[in-house]
């Protein structure tokens, strides 16, 4: 990849005073002619390379533009290349891996990334994400509109989009782009999308970045307060963190916090079966108790 190739250069030139365009070829695996056309995209991009002719030329960058890299301690660039190393999770080749080997190639002081720190993107789509990712971002690169089957909790429909940016949040990697059926700017979860495709190029317009604070996206419009059995406080531990109940007399969990819908309340309440109470909002008792009795009614007729 052209990126990763000049992001290469640039730092064996960073931890070396002067390389041969032959030394560059031949570690990157490219003809000569590639390395003399990256170097000139390096020069037009602002980066100040200098080529010197002769017995003892070769390529560097501009003394006084150079950064010193004892900038970077080893544990800053081991995170650094840790999170290379987590890309190729979702990429579906090593190409991060390789690009983290080049990295660090001629610096003795810096190791090949934090062993310790293991870091995977791919959540459970580790089969059907990579290409989605690998085709949305060469459509953002390319300037192509993208079309998809999307299901959301609300319908199921196709839109065509201009994609800006892959985004990864709250678990689950997303879409950003303009969706010319809701003429705005929309986020679309990419384990909700099938039938991917590219379509024709189109104009870039001026993208506002995504608000993606919680409050915006999951505003708490419903204010839950529930009584959970004590055997499930590992679970609202890790859902929603130690401070979201308090331990009443009894020995329960008086459970309190925000939920966007009422959909989202019902299920989750069901979720326990016989280990929590709906306290508030009162009016949704029985909603939760209609979810109740309608897979009773399914399960009943069906075992009959």
């Amino acid at each position: 990849m052209k990126l990763d190739r000049m992001i290469g250069i640039l730092s064996v030139l960073l931890q070396q005073e002067k390389v041969t365009a032959p030394y560059l070829a031949k570690k990157f695996e490219v003809s000569r002619r590639t390395i003399n056309r990256d170097i000139e995209a390096l020069c037009m991009a602002g980066i100040p390379l200098v080529t010197e002719q002769g017995k003892n030329g070769g390529v560097s960058i501009m003394e006084g533009y150079k950064i010193d890299r004892t900038l970077l301690s080893t544990s800053e660039m081991q995170a650094i290349l840790a999170g290379l190393k987590s890309l190729d999770s979702v990429s579906g080749t090593n190409r991060y891996a390789l690009l983290m080997e080049k990295l660090s190639a001629g610096a003795s002081n810096l190791l090949a990334g934090d062993p310790h720190i293991l870091i995977d993107l791919s959540s459970w789509y580790k089969a059907s994400l990579p290409p989605k990712i690998e085709l949305l971002h060469n459509a953002i690169t390319g300037g192509n509109r993208v079309s998809f089957r999307y299901y959301s909790p609300k319908e199921e429909s196709v839109r065509t989009v201009e994609p800006y940016d892959l985004i990864f949040q709250w678990s689950s990697w997303y879409l950003w782009g303009y969706c010319e059926k809701r003429k705005a700017f929309r986020l679309f979860k990419l384990g909700r999308m099938t039938d991917l495709k590219t379509g024709g190029a189109f104009e870039k317009r001026s993208a506002p970045l995504p608000d993606l604070s919680t409050e915006r996206v999951f505003p708490p419009l419903y204010q839950v307060k529930a009584k959970i059995e004590p055997e499930y406080r590992w679970r609202l531990v890790e859902e929603y963190g130690p401070k979201c109940f308090t331990v009443l007399p009894d020995g329960g969990l008086l459970f309190s916090f925000g939920f966007t819908d009422k959909t989202t309340i019902v299920g989750w309440i069901a979720s326990f079966g016989g280990g929590a109470e709906l306290l508030e909002p009162a009016e949704l008792r029985q909603d939760v108790l209609k979810f109740a009795e309608g897979i009773r009614e399914k399960h009943f007729n069906h075992d009959r």
